[in-house]
C-alpha cells in the first residue's frame, strides 16, 4: 500500500499491540518500538513511511525523539499523549508533529488519521508548497523554492546566500521550531559549536528585511528555550 512501514512507539506494549493489529488489518506493515531511542534507531535503519509516537516514555521522550527525527527525515508524525492540555498539543505540533491524538482514542479514528497523513504527504510532497508553481505562500511572504526568491508584499527581498538558506529551511517547514544548533548544521553544513550567537545575528538581519516592525516580529519568531520558527499564517 505504501513504501515503508508505520512505526508505532509507546512504552505500553498493549497499546502498541492494539494499534499494530488495527493497522495490519488495513494492510499496513508495522514496526514497533518502546522508547524514543529505539524509535530513532528504527527510523535510521528501516524504511519508515509514518510514525505514531507517545510523549511520555523512558530513555528518550517522544518530543525529544521527534526533534531528532526531524533533523534527518521528513515524514508524517502523529503524537499520542494522555495529556489533553492545549500547551502540550501546541508544543508537539510546533516541533514537527503533523497530528495529535489524545488517549484514550478510537483505534479506527487513528487509522483514518494515518490514512489522511499518508495521502497528504504522498500527493503533495511538501504540504505547504503549491503544486506546479513551486511557490510557498504564507501571509505577506512568498517563497519560490526553485528560484530561491523571497518576496514580501510582492516585493523581492534582498537576502545573502546564508540568509536564503535559512529562509528556505523555515518556509519549507512553516510553524516548526528549529533549535539554533540544527539551523547551524543544516545551513553551514558543519558541526554546531557555540552556534547561538551566529544564528541569532542572521535571524535579526532577516527580520529587518521582512518584518514591518522587527522589534515585534509577525513572522520570524523566537520560542524561548527551544529555537526559532516562521509563524504559519
Amino acid at each position: 500500500m505504501n513504501e515503508g512501514s508505520i512505526l508505532v512507539v509507546d512504552d505500553d506494549r498493549e497499546i502498541v499491540r492494539s494499534i499494530a493489529i488495527h493497522l495490519e488489518k488495513e494492510g499496513y506493515s508495522v514496526l514497533c518500538a518502546y522508547n524514543g531511542l529505539e524509535a530513532l534507531d528504527m527510523v535510521m535503519s528501516q524504511p519508515v513511511c509514518l510514525i505514531i509516537i507517545d510523549v511520555m516514555m523512558p530513555k528518550m521522550d517522544g518530543l525529544s525523539a521527534i526533534m531528532k527525527i526531524r533533523e534527518k527525515r521528513n515524514l508524517p508524525i502523529i503524537v499520542l499523549s494522555a495529556k489533553s492540555e492545549d500547551t502540550d498539543k501546541i508544543l508537539g505540533l510546533s516541533i514537527g508533529a503533523d497530528d495529535y491524538v489524545t488517549k484514550p482514542f478510537n483505534p479506527m479514528e487513528l487509522v483514518a488519521r494515518v490514512r489522511s497523513q499518508l495521502r497528504r504527504y504522498t500527493s503533495l510532497g511538501d504540504i505547504h508548497a503549491q503544486q506546479g508553481n513551486h511557490v510557498i505562500v504564507n501571509g505577506r511572504l512568498s517563497y519560490n523554492t526553485e528560484e530561491h526568491i523571497l518576496t514580501a508584499d510582492g516585493e523581492p527581498v534582498k537576502l545573502t546566500a546564508t540568509e536564503t538558506k535559512i529562509i528556505d529551511l523555515f518556509m519549507r517547514n512553516l510553524g516548526r521550531i528549529f533549535p539554533a544548533e540544527e539551523i547551524y548544521r543544516r545551513v553551514w553544513n558543519e558541526p554546531a559549536f557555540s552556534a547561538e550567537n551566529t544564528v541569532m545575528v542572521h535571524i535579526r538581519r532577516i527580520r529587518e528585511k521582512i518584518e514591518l516592525n522587527p522589534k515585534e516580529p509577525e513572522y520570524l519568531k523566537v520560542v524561548w528555550g527551544i529555537g526559532y520558527k516562521i509563524e504559519k499564517k
